[in-house]
């Protein structure tokens, strides 16, 4: 990552509040005019996770990267649900109906991209594209039993939850983001983003208690809408598994690898990123 990729992810654009019908409210940033694009974050991420996209497509764009309930800079008094995907889904579902801008092209990363997998399937109206970028979340193949973690990953957040509980937050946001990425990432990472995730660690330990649905066909075939599933090339195979099956199993699906990239491609290599996106929403029109 270079200078210019670390002031993307520190700097702080202004940013608005939604209030939604449920009594949340919901942060949000919005920049440029067109079709609407909305962003959807991850783990330990918030708005400013997609600040290398909205800096270049709202050129052409009306860019709106929203923060889930409970990430910064999250109102205590005014988030109204508990922390679960499916609260998750259901705000931003009033989030787009209330600012009266779907259908979306909507774009969700990790777990952000299980988040939009969900809308897209709950709420076809609101979504004229979708791109998933490392969607996270398990897989279940047809009559298997039902997908869960490795008991490595699953002991391997328990200590993480126990560091960031105990107050060792570095220690644990650097194990967790390594096994998400590759060993290494988390000291060679910007300082904004990991300040960023300094901001969110308090969510990781209730994002653990709150499994994620998993993938299957049956689940992908509700998704109607043209889908774009990008993979890094050096990601963890839990999400190129994820990316190869919902591209096999999404009736209108493309499926594209930043290569070089892990996890974070849109951040390490956002001109790439941002070149499929835009070639794959524009191509909604052709």
């Amino acid at each position: 990552m270079n200078a210019r990729t670390d002031q993307h992810v520190l700097s702080v654009p202004e940013v608005y509040f939604a209030t939604l019908p449920s009594g949340s409210r919901m942060p949000y940033v919005a920049r440029g005019s067109g079709e609407p694009l909305v962003f959807v974050h991850g783990s330990l991420c918030d708005y400013r996770y997609w600040n290398g996209q909205m800096d270049v497509l709202s050129k052409d764009f009306r860019c709106v990267s929203v923060s889930l309930g409970h990430y910064w800079p999250s109102d205590e008094c005014a988030i109204q649900g508990p922390f679960s995907w499916s609260t998750h889904v259901a705000e931003l579902a009033e989030f787009i109906t209330l600012m009266d801008i779907g259908p979306v092209h909507l774009v969700g990363h990790s777990r952000g991209g299980c988040v939009a997998f969900q809308l897209a399937r709950e709420y076809p109206y609101l979504v004229k594209t979708l791109t998933l970028a490392d969607p996270g979340g398990p897989l279940r193949i047809d009559e298997a039993p039902e997908a869960a973690l490795p008991p490595a990953t699953t002991a391997l957040r328990a200590h993480v939850a126990e560091l960031i509980d105990g107050g060792a937050i570095e220690a644990g946001l650097e194990m967790f983001v390594d096994s998400v990425s590759m060993p290494g990432i988390w000291r060679k990472s910007p300082a904004g983003f990991r300040s960023m995730a300094v901001d969110n660690a308090a969510t990781l330990p209730m994002q653990f208690r709150d499994p994620l649905p998993a993938y299957t066909r049956a689940a992908a075939a509700g998704v109607t809408c043209r889908t774009l599933l990008v993979a890094g090339g050096k990601s963890p195979r839990m999400y190129r598994d994820n990316v190869e099956r919902l591209a096999e199993w999404i009736g209108h699906a493309e499926k594209r690898t930043v290569a070089g990239a892990s996890h974070g491609m849109n951040v390490t290599h956002p001109a790439e990123f941002n070149r499929l996106l835009e070639t794959f929403v524009n191509g909604n029109d052709r």
